[in-house]
């Protein structure tokens, strides 16, 4: 007879302890009693055989890890079920207990759930893996992009240098040659002259040895005699006007404001740049700052150009503060001034990201962004800042704020302030214009696309009105 079995239940000698058991049935009147542990054992035994035939391998400890993790701690049982009530794993015991009306199913069927949401959520890993690596490999096609732009930026820059002082050095050979050569012709037509003059020294004193021998005569008749034979004195060379000892400072002159020129012209442009360098940013553009700290960061020193001023402006403070005055000022004509609206440009090209703020005074202001090419005549609404398409300006009159661009003023509301604070971000298109007291409010935001360089601008509408580009820490 084969080995048969049923459960039963045995109460041990241990005060609460209730033990399961299995009673195997052997034969007539044969019965053998099993130890929960063993059933455990036995159970562990099919588990594993049954995660191998899946193909899992587990180690001793690991797998003893999971069968506790596997057995119901309170009926000994295997947890085959699922409770997404409590959102736990049970046995069938427990589902007709303590989960019983409990949304339950089969630990397999919920698997099978999670497992379809587990290989979503790994394709979307696995897709943000593959965006990522694009990402690395754009990266570093970028930095090898950017080296070899560096590589060649260094390598023409090294060449027009090169270019410029040999121009330098040919100029300054020239200038040498030019020199020497008119030296050696000046000093050859002084000596020529020189030996002239020396000539002419020596027959003067052969005549007047003459003289004087015959003024020494004493035979009158001899020395009425000898005075018909002395020759007729040459014509004397004319008289020399020796000229101020500086043959050449001229040329000196000329080579320094030669220098002088070229440094300004290399300030200039140097800051161009030294700004179109800052201006690279391959990433995208940060995020416009929160705080007056955040916006410090990127301020940025700003001088007027006197280049640019009307003729009724006054400037001072190191060229960053403009006055209105009732007096022409004793500018030199330049074809890069403002000959309309007492306006002024800054000397310097505005970086990629700047900040700066102005200080006023006065009935009326514009604190402006324009491109250097901005007109200087014509009508009025090609010169003003704020009138045409190639400036952009917040305007204080009449205590409000307005903003003006291509000739359409925009009424602007917001705390009014001596101060105004102006944020760039050339790249991005961003312009944005604050009311600094206290606090630093928001007054108007521009997103655009800025197609050209942009210099900072000052208008002033009144006499006596002042404008000061501030020095900012």
């Amino acid at each position: 007879m084969g080995v048969t079995n049923m459960w039963c239940s045995a109460r041990t000698d241990r005060p609460h302890s209730l033990q399961r058991h299995m009673l195997f049935i052997s034969g007539p009147n044969t019965y053998i009693v099993i130890s929960s542990e063993e059933v455990k054992l036995r159970q562990s035994l099919s588990l594993r055989r049954e995660m191998a035939q899946k193909g899992v391998q587990l180690d001793r400890e690991t797998f003893s890890k999971n069968l506790q993790e596997n057995i119901c701690s309170r009926h000994d049982e295997v947890m085959k079920m699922f409770c997404r009530t409590d959102q736990q794993c049970i046995c069938y015991l427990c589902s007709v207990d303590e989960h019983k009306g409990h949304d339950t199913v089969s630990a397999a069927a919920e698997r099978t759930e999670r497992q379809r949401e587990l290989e979503v959520s790994r394709q979307n890993i696995q897709q943000r893996i593959q965006d990522r690596e694009k990402d690395v490999k754009e990266l570093q096609w970028e930095v090898e992009a950017i080296n070899r732009s560096a590589d060649k930026a260094v390598e023409d820059s090294e060449k027009i240098f090169t270019q410029l002082i040999r121009l330098m050095e040919k100029r300054s050979s020239d200038v040498k040659q030019q020199v020497r050569s008119q030296q050696e012709t000046e000093v050859s037509r002084v000596k020529e002259l020189q030996e002239k003059l020396e000539q002419e020294i020596t027959e003067l004193k052969r005549k007047d040895a003459e003289m004087k021998k015959l003024s020494h005569t004493e035979d009158h008749t001899q020395f009425l005699h000898n005075y018909p034979s002395l020759s007729a004195l040459s014509e004397s060379t004319s008289s020399i006007n020796i000229r101020p000892l500086r043959y050449f400072e001229d040329v000196t002159a000329a080579v320094s404001e030669l220098r002088d020129k070229l440094q300004d012209v290399l300030r200039d442009k140097w800051t161009n740049v030294s700004l179109t360098v800052t201006e690279v940013d391959v990433l995208l553009p940060q995020p416009e700052p929160k705080t007056r700290a955040g916006f410090l960061q990127y301020s940025c020193e700003i001088t007027l150009d006197h280049h640019t001023s009307h003729q009724c402006m006054l400037l001072s403070e190191g060229k960053r503060k403009a006055t209105a005055m009732n007096q022409i000022q004793s500018y030199s004509s330049h074809p890069e001034r403002f000959p309309i609206y007492c306006q002024v440009l800054s000397r310097e090209r505005l970086p990629g990201r700047c900040y700066w703020e102005v200080e006023w005074s006065g009935g009326g202001i514009r604190v402006a962004v324009a491109y250097k090419n901005i007109s200087r005549e014509g009508n009025f609404n090609e010169c003003g800042f704020g009138l045409n398409d190639k400036s952009w300006a917040l305007e204080y009159d009449y205590n409000s704020y307005s903003f003006w661009c291509n000739n359409v003023q925009t009424p602007v509301s917001g705390p009014l302030s001596s101060r105004v604070g102006v944020y760039l971000d050339h790249n991005a298109g961003i312009l944005s214009f604050y009311s600094i007291s206290e606090t630093m409010t928001l007054l108007h935001r521009v997103q655009t696309t800025f197609t050209q360089p942009l210099y900072a601008g000052l208008c002033l509408c009144y006499h006596k009105d002042t404008a000061e580009i501030c020095k900012l820490n």
